[in-house]
Formats: C-alpha cells, structure tokens, sequence
C-alpha cells in the first residue's frame, strides 16, 4: 500500500492529517536536516497505522516536501 504525504517539518506542534485513504498531511517538530523529519514521519506513521516502523519504507521523495511511504 502506498501513501502519499506531504510533510512539514520544525513546526511546533505534531500531527497527523488524513485527508483521504492514501494522502496525508503531517507536520513533524523535527527539522530536515540528516533525515531527522523523515524518520519522525515514518515512526508518525507507523503509530497512526498500529505497525511497526520497520514496516514503513520511505520509497521516494527523500529531500522533498512530497514524499511516498510504502506499508
């Protein structure tokens, strides 16, 4: 399964918004240096999902706000 998520990082607030069965918006506090606003994604994802985060695969859209996880 493929989702889609457009990402925000170093904000003040975490969240997670669904805006349909495979998009996503979510907004992380971590900032994207090193990959650290991704992994915080994938562990946001995997909570939201009830899986663990080996389970959740950053396919593509590593340096970009849109990004594509694969379950």
């Amino acid at each position: 399964m493929k989702i889609f998520v457009k990402a925000k990082p170093g904000a003040r607030n975490a969240g997670i918004e669904k805006i349909d069965e495979a998009h996503f918006i979510i907004v992380v506090r971590e900032p994207p240096k090193d990959g650290q606003a991704n992994i915080a994604i994938q562990e946001a994802l995997a909570e939201f999902f009830k899986i663990t985060v080996s389970r959740v695969r950053l396919v593509s859209g590593f340096s970009s706000r849109n990004k594509v996880f694969e379950i």
